[in-house]
């Protein structure tokens, strides 16, 4: 079976921008339609579109949920849609679901408190997201070391559809993923695991889809600086199936 592909929508302020290293400092700004961008994305084939909500993320404060609704109405019946940042409810994730979201990634949420995933599992898919620093796992905007180890993490959540797992010192930075990390999480759970950060190039894709069980990719800053397209993607993780 073909890896995912995950085409990536950071949001600010209603704009289409990527952060190096989680950094809310260093921003670059890719467009101010994001739902052009999620168009785009499934017009190509894309399976699922990931979309981050930045402003929720750092206040809590889901400023941008209407712009998540239109995107999920736009990709209806053509891609299905995983939103993060913020989701630290069950009420955040029953108003995600009724916006028409089909899986939400938590973060902080879940690691402060892992009983709430499988709460919220009731409600909607979740994927829970595990962002670390060699191996630690970081919360809140990635600003605080959680003091879990990533292999501890694993261990915690038997109902998660997917693990997210990003390693921070290579998000956005487009310095090839972490593919032993990678190999290592996912001996160590039974998860689907979805790689995150640093995707540069088709070389990439292709070296993570040749992870033996690797169930998905996200890359976003890839393909807004022209490194290759969504069609080119999917070409690859295709062909490696």
């Amino acid at each position: 079976m073909a890896v995912e592909l995950y085409p990536a929508i950071d949001l600010r302020g209603g704009r289409v921008v990527r952060l190096s290293q989680g950094d809310y400092a260093r921003e670059t700004t890719y467009g101010d339609d994001p739902v052009r961008v999620a168009d785009e994305f499934a017009a190509a084939g894309a399976p699922w579109v990931h979309v981050v909500d930045l402003d929720a993320a750092r206040s809590g404060d889901p400023v941008n949920r209407p712009i998540i609704a239109a995107i999920a109405s736009c990709l209806t019946g053509r891609a299905r849609l995983q939103t993060g940042g913020g989701v630290r409810s069950v009420a955040d994730a029953e108003a995600l679901r009724a916006a028409g979201v089909a899986r939400v990634v938590m973060g902080s949420a879940a690691v402060a408190e892992p009983e709430l995933v499988n709460t919220v599992a009731d409600v909607i898919d979740v994927a829970v997201g595990l962002d670390h620093r060699a191996g630690r796992v970081a919360v809140h905007g990635w600003t605080e070391d959680s003091g879990v180890s990533l292999d501890d993490a694993l261990m915690w959540f038997p109902r998660a559809a997917a693990f997210v797992i990003t390693d921070i010192s290579r998000d956005g930075m487009l310095s090839g993923p972490d593919i032993d990390g990678l190999a290592h999480a996912i001996a160590h759970t039974s998860v689907p695991v979805i790689a995150s950060g640093g995707v540069a190039s088709l070389d990439d894709l292709s070296a993570l889809a040749a992870l033996s069980g690797l169930a998905g990719i996200i890359t976003g800053r890839a393909i807004y600086e022209g490194r290759f397209t969504v069609t080119d993607a999917l070409a690859v993780l295709g062909s490696q199936s």
